[in-house]
């Protein structure tokens, strides 16, 4: 049995939000848009007939969920990490405490599910609040195996709920 009180105990747990080191601005917005190829006009950093029901420029619709940068003049992970041959890449900038128990068992990505409320507007702050949303035991062929779900709460400046994106992480013994 891995889903055991101590582990349980983690669910509810959330980081303090965090703002993102810079608000929505155009160029980024516009990079974001090309590289996704969806150059939509309500995008423009103008407003237009477009945006116009949005009340201006806004974001593509994950603009947010990549906001989460470092600021400038900041260390850098990636330099401060390239001696480190198990380094994966990923570096942070809001995270949870590690679920101690879970330590030793291999990590699988299972998933992710957005639902989004409301378009983030060129200007806008963006905050992110991470919890641990719930974490479940399943019963697999190949034994027992937990569901990690960590809920992000993306929050315009003004308290508004902007995006929510619940991430599933496969734990099980390895």
């Amino acid at each position: 049995m891995l889903l055991t009180d101590e582990v349980r105990s983690y669910v509810g747990v959330s980081s303090e939000a965090t703002f993102a080191c810079d608000p929505v601005e155009a160029g980024a917005v516009r990079r974001f848009a090309q590289a996704i190829m969806d150059e939509d006009p309500a995008y423009l950093g103008e407003h237009n007939a477009a945006n116009a029901r949005f009340g201006g420029p806004v974001a593509p619709p994950l603009f947010a969920n990549h906001m989460a940068r470092r600021p400038l003049c900041t260390p850098d992970p990636i330099q401060d990490n390239a001696g480190r041959p198990d380094f994966d890449g990923l570096v942070p900038t809001v995270n949870l405490p590690a679920i101690k128990p879970l330590a030793q068992l291999a990590t699988l990505n299972g998933g992710s599910e957005f639902e989004f409320l409301r378009w983030v507007r060129h200007g806008e702050a963006v905050s992110l609040k991470l919890s641990y949303d719930s974490i479940t035991e399943k019963q697999t062929s190949k034994g027992p195996m937990l569901l990690v779900v960590r809920l992000y709460e993306f929050r315009a400046g003004n308290g508004d709920l902007l995006m929510r994106a619940r991430m599933t992480t496969i734990r099980r013994p390895a």
